[in-house]
């Protein structure tokens, strides 16, 4: 009986010794040590998105947080297709992750719309106000904070004329259906009459209708400029081939297209973009609301150009601008 007793006592007591001992476990380990899951979709895979993906986890690396270790990654791409994008978003908000990541604005959006619950944070959308993803880039009060890739036009219009300075008429293909695209469009249709050029424009709803697109404008314009327009970007090589086949040069908004053949790029560093939103991110594993973060932007330019697209576009770039350029492809 004594021997039954002194068991049952033992064994009140080690329940009660590792009880302690888990509690201690849990108090002492901080919240953000505990693994924690992101989600991130893109409205299409293209170098400047990519990057930007790649970015966010490096930047949630630096913060602590490490696939495999304290976080469950999952990346999902809508292909170019905004009824995939939805379905994306809820399958995330399914899976009850604690932040979701969109980037571009389709992706952006359809996250939005389908949840007021679940952290949203947003990356390369160039206007989150106008696509109603936040009020104001202020602290929304909200589940959605995020980096925007706005660019300030005026200098992108400098840059045209520093690479056609006789040119009047700039052609750009855009996606009508994609926010950031019209926001750009109504904007340069604006400015460009202060420079004394006029805005040509043709819409290709799909990647598949850029060449297309582009041809159109064979004839009726000096120089075409893309902006970050994912249809677009996502098919740039129909493009260029338009702009060599016709004698027509690119400059774009994104940096990775000169790699790809525009002539000359004054734009964002994508992967740095990405660590800035990856920060971002963090702050909310670790606690903060989205709704206390106010929108950020990037001021991470680079000017990068080629001589090489250049002479096969039919033009030649000035030195001082080549002098000018962070980075020279050729």
């Amino acid at each position: 009986m004594a021997s039954k007793e002194f068991s049952m006592r033992f064994e009140m007591t080690r329940a009660a010794l590792f009880g302690a001992l888990a509690l201690a476990f849990a108090l002492g380990t901080p919240a953000h040590a505990q693994q924690k899951s992101v989600a991130i979709t893109a409205i299409v895979e293209h170098p400047a998105l990519d990057a930007v993906r790649d970015g966010v986890k490096q930047g949630l690396a630096e913060a602590g947080f490490e696939e495999g270790k304290n976080l469950k990654w999952q990346y999902q791409s809508a292909q170019g297709n905004t009824g995939t994008a939805a379905q994306i978003a809820r399958k995330f908000i399914g899976d009850r992750v604690n932040v979701i990541v969109a980037i571009a604005t389709p992706s952006a959006q359809a996250v939005a719309a389908a949840t007021r619950n679940i952290p949203l944070v947003y990356s390369a959308v160039t206007d989150p106000v106008a696509a109603k993803l936040v009020p104001s880039l202020a602290a929304s009060g909200t589940n959605v904070t995020g980096v925007s890739d706005a660019l300030e036009l005026d200098k992108q219009i400098e840059l045209i004329k520093r690479v056609t300075p006789e040119a009047k008429r700039v052609g750009m293909v855009f996606n009508p259906g994609e926010a950031n695209s019209v926001v750009v469009l109504e904007r340069m249709r604006e400015l460009l009459p202060r420079y004394g050029m006029s805005l040509v424009e043709a819409a290709a709803p799909r990647s598949v209708d850029v060449g297309s697109a582009a041809r159109s404008l064979i004839g009726k314009v000096d120089v075409f400029y893309t902006s970050t327009d994912n249809n677009v970007v996502s098919a740039y090589e129909a493009l260029v081939k338009v702009g060599m086949d016709a004698g027509i040069p690119l400059v774009a908004a994104d940096t990775d297209s000169v790699k790809r053949g525009a002539v000359a790029a004054y734009g964002m560093d994508y992967k740095a973009l990405g660590v800035q939103t990856g920060h971002m991110v963090a702050r909310i594993l670790k606690g903060e609301k989205p709704g206390d973060i106010a929108s950020e932007t990037s001021n991470r330019l680079d000017l990068h150009v080629s001589p090489a697209a250049a002479r096969r576009q039919g033009i030649t770039l000035s030195e001082a601008l080549i002098k000018d350029a962070a980075q020279v492809v050729e």
